[in-house]
């Protein structure tokens, strides 16, 4: 039945083939063949997407969705939790909340106005998602230039993708969602979300995914959740197949009472994933015992096509490596005497040294990169470009360098340019009676 489709495969291509039939179970080998091609026979990429397809989990080796993944919020089971603020104590307290509630009052009610009317003048921006994961690590960043590095490990990536990675990996989702203008929010994120004791808690039970519903992302996954006071905070994991809010945390809450909650949570739901890891767990030893079948008879198909072909790929491999060494060897040996021919006409082309005495002479003395030093006589009236065909000239001196004045340090323009054809003569670059200069070699830049 597959014997056509084998004349086309390669060798390798046919066992994954038979590979992912037998991981699978498919019974279409025209099937097996589309997924092992939409996935480039990448065979772990297919299988993985296979068994998540069977999950109901969309495929981690695609772009996530542009909608969130939906997640059942209307379990009347929700475990809810709600903390009302404190009222005032004292006749202080009292006498200053109620001088300050007019002014509350006055400025909710003008910020509501005007948020109201903004509306009929352009859309809330918030409402168009653009760059999602842009959203998360924007909050991330802000939110440690505010209150530090301390704190649970953020999530950073989109809503849906924790969502999907909660699922795959069967572990509590916690969702924070941020007000960056509640009266609450900077006293729960100091005292409460950064405290020792909870971020070792939700690192060691839990991923935390978090965003300030004034970035797209948040707003988005704001209206999902449909928060009704913050900070708010909702717990969600698999539970009947669908991705659940089992907890919603309201209000301001402190360190123990959050971690308390949040345990009890936890408890109360924990049934629900120890029975989907056991069923997992089964699944995964049914594919380790076959995979253990497929690779060993795999092993036993290929052991003698694998040794012909490393055979031949080693030989081919010390062929080249030798027809490299030799085209190395002798492009090395061209290049040493195209070189010391170049050397040896600078050399010839060089002006005689002018005598010591000579009113318009100079000496300098060089300074190779080996540490030795060369001295030698010119005229302030020859061009830069003089120096460098002496130095070029010279054995000890590398194919490529640039010659440095060291106070003040500065390469000398010695070879012509685009914007300086004519190099400067001696005088012009600045040099005196007596200089110290320093050749750097550019050899290998």
């Amino acid at each position: 039945m597959a014997a056509p489709e084998e004349q086309e495969l390669s060798q390798a291509q046919t066992e994954k083939l038979l590979q992912f039939q037998d991981l699978t179970g498919l019974e279409s080998m025209d099937q097996c063949r589309r997924t092992l091609e939409q996935h480039n026979w990448n065979i772990e990429a297919a299988v993985q997407d296979r068994l998540n397809e069977q999950e109901g989990v969309p495929s981690v080796f695609n772009p996530p969705p542009a909608r969130p993944l939906q997640v059942n919020t209307g379990d009347h089971r929700v475990y809810s939790y709600i903390v009302s603020r404190p009222q005032p104590r004292g006749l202080l307290g009292w006498s200053y909340y109620l001088i300050m509630l007019p002014f509350r009052f006055t400025y909710y009610t003008l910020m509501d106005i005007f948020r109201f009317a903004l509306r009929f003048i352009r859309p809330d921006p918030r409402g168009r998602v653009t760059d999602p994961v842009g959203d998360v690590v924007s909050f991330i960043h802000s939110f440690e230039e505010k209150y530090g590095r301390s704190h649970p490990v953020f999530y950073q990536g989109t809503y849906s993708q924790a969502l999907n990675d909660a699922k795959r990996e069967l572990r509590y989702l916690l969702v924070y969602l941020h007000g960056d203008d509640h009266q609450d929010t900077d006293e729960f994120c100091r005292n409460t979300l950064c405290s020792e004791e909870v971020l070792t808690f939700i690192n060691t039970r839990m991923l935390f995914w978090a965003c300030s519903t004034s970035r797209p992302e948040g707003y988005r996954v704001s209206q999902a959740l449909r928060e009704n006071a913050y900070p708010f905070l909702a717990m969600i994991m698999l539970k009947d197949r669908k991705m659940t809010v089992v907890g919603r945390l309201e209000g301001l809450i402190q360190p123990e009472d959050l971690i308390n909650q949040l345990n009890f949570i936890i408890e109360a739901n924990q049934t629900y994933l120890t029975s989907e890891r056991l069923e997992r767990e089964e699944r995964n030893q049914t594919q380790v015992l076959r995979q253990q079948q497929d690779e060993a008879y795999l092993r036993s198909l290929s052991a003698d096509q694998e040794k012909e072909r490393k055979k031949k790929e080693e030989q081919e491999k010390r062929r080249q490596e030798e027809e490299a060494a030799r085209q190395t060897c002798l492009a090395k040996e061209r290049r040493k005497r195209i070189l010391a021919e170049e050397k040896e006409r600078k050399s010839e082309c060089l002006p005689p040294e002018p005598p010591q005495d000579d009113p318009d002479c100079l000496e300098i003395m060089f300074k190779l990169p080996n540490d030795t030093r060369v001295k030698r006589r010119f005229l302030f009236s020859q061009s830069l470009s003089v120096i460098h065909d002496f130095l070029f000239s010279l054995k000890e001196t590398p194919e490529k360098f640039e010659i440095v004045m060291n106070l003040p340090r500065r390469v000398l323009p010695c070879l012509p340019t685009d914007e300086q054809p004519n190099p400067p003569t001696l005088k012009e670059a600045g040099l005196n009676r007596f200089e110290m200069l320093y050749v750097q070699d550019l050899t290998d830049e």
